[in-house]
């Protein structure tokens, strides 16, 4: 079966392209994609020959992570559905996770229509759901997952390391539960972007120990990026009994002496990947209101041109938040 997909052919190559995808099975459903969400940290890390799956970092000997179809989220419009799939129906919107692609590097990849998913990995919208919404799903259930993971007591005081997209729904989740927050991160563009209860700092102009040592006690810290070197300096200003949520890709530098935490009793928490029970939670969160999804995007781009989305992501950075890709 012909699908069209946006493939890294090799290392910082970025194609739109016919593929083949295997014909569906009785457990899979037929996605005709409207939107799908660029994750430009984890699909950068891939086009930079990062990382080979997942959470493994690539090391000297692996097989280069190519052709690959990259991504994991996306939004569309059922176009049929196999024989043992119940609940959901032709012509509804969903959000889909992986679709199977053949002939890649991995079996499964994001942007990829029509997608050939298994229905564990369909959700059904809401009614009235508006698909840029939930087009980035998986993605926003990482910052939930990042903020709802903590206790928080209300009046708690909150850092987020990193002003990108999980940082972003991570401090979002934490104002929703009643802390105080404050973003770290190094682009205006983006702590532009934080609801004003949010204090957001520049810590390319701001000295961080002076910002810690005004702050206050710190009950919860989120390290979205994967930079120890930033926690190790918040460390001193955490209360006893706190918690610290790592989620940013660390490859092979995520060395933590846990004796170190011990004086202050903090809590280590480790987030990775999605669980239906939180997809569900995040996409309820969406529809109330209170998670933003939407406003978050700064870039749109017709899928056909992908390649132009990805220099743009690399050249840059300060300024992508959201960059969606349009299929329609």
């Amino acid at each position: 079966m012909k699908a069209h997909a946006v493939v890294f052919t090799d290392k910082g190559q970025v194609e739109y392209k016919e593929v083949e995808v295997p014909e569906p099975g009785d457990n899979d459903v037929v996605v005709d994609v409207e939107y799908s969400w660029i994750s430009t940290g984890t699909e950068s890390s891939y086009l930079r020959a990062e990382r080979i799956k997942g959470e493994v970092p690539y090391k000297e000997g692996d097989p280069w992570p190519f052709p690959i179809v990259p991504g994991y989220q996306k939004v569309g419009i059922v176009r049929a559905v196999g024989a043992a799939v119940r609940g959901i129906e032709a012509g509804e919107r969903v959000f889909a996770a992986l679709g199977k692609v053949s002939g890649m590097f991995e079996p499964m990849g994001g942007h990829v229509s029509p997608a050939i998913t298994p229905a564990h990995q369909i959700w059904k919208l809401p009614a009235d759901a508006q698909p840029l919404d939930y087009c980035g799903l998986v993605l926003a259930q990482v910052g939930y997952n990042c903020g709802i993971r903590p206790a928080v007591e209300a009046g708690d005081r909150a850092v987020v390391i990193g002003d990108g997209l999980v940082g972003q729904w991570a401090a979002q989740t934490l104002l929703h539960r009643g802390a105080q927050v404050a973003v770290l991160g190094r682009h205006d563009g983006r702590l532009g972007h934080l609801p004003e209860q949010i204090r957001g700092a520049n810590t390319r102009r701001t000295e961080l120990a002076e910002f810690l040592g005004n702050y206050g006690s710190i009950a919860v810290v989120i390290d979205s990026v994967g930079d120890m070197d930033a926690f190790r300096t918040i460390q001193p200003y955490m209360k006893r009994d706190s918690h610290f949520v790592s989620a940013g890709f660390l490859g092979e530098t995520g060395l933590i002496d846990i004796q170190t935490l011990r004086g202050q009793e903090i809590t280590l928490h480790t987030p990775s990947g999605w669980t239906g029970k939180r997809m569900e939670e995040t996409i309820k969160a969406i529809s109330e209101g209170w998670l933003q999804t939407s406003p978050l995007i700064s870039h749109h781009f017709r899928v056909e041109d992908a390649a132009e989305a990805w220099q743009t992501i690399q050249h840059n950075k300060a300024g992508c938040l959201g960059v969606v890709l349009s299929w329609r």
